[in-house]
C-alpha cells in the first residue's frame, strides 16, 4: 500500500464524497457519481475517479458503455491499523459509541 497516495486521495472533500457514494451503494456508475457530485461535471468526476484508483480505493470496470465503480476498503482499513494498536481501537469503539448516544439524545 503506498500511504502517501492513499491519504492525498482522501484529502480532498469531493473524492471523500465519492467514496462515501460508493459505500451507501457500490457499483455505480460515472454518470451516476456525477449527478451524486453535481455541481461537478463528469470530466472533473473522471479526474476524481482517477486519483481513488491509482490509490486503490476504487476499482472501476466497463459494462459496455457504462464504466462501474465499486468501493475497496482494503486500503483505509491498513491505513487505520498502521497507527491504531488494539487498545486504541477498544477505546476509541466506546468514546464513539458515547458520543452517538449524546447525540441521539440531543435530537
Amino acid at each position: 500500500m503506498d500511504t502517501e497516495s492513499v491519504i492525498h486521495a482522501i484529502a480532498d472533500p469531493s473524492r471523500r464524497r465519492i467514496l462515501d457514494a460508493l459505500r451507501s451503494r457500490d457499483g455505480r456508475s460515472v454518470g451516476e457519481l456525477t449527478e451524486a457530485l453535481a455541481p461537478l461535471g463528469r470530466h472533473a468526476v473522471l479526474k476524481h475517479v482517477g486519483v481513488l484508483e491509482t490509490a486503490g480505493l476504487i476499482v472501476s470496470r466497463k459494462e459496455g458503455r457504462v464504466r462501474r465503480c465499486h468501493l475497496n476498503p482494503v486500503p483505509i482499513v491498513q491505513l487505520a491499523e498502521r497507527w491504531i494498536d488494539d487498545f486504541g481501537a477498544r477505546a476509541s469503539a466506546g468514546l464513539l459509541a458515547l458520543k452517538n448516544d449524546l447525540e441521539k439524545g440531543t435530537n
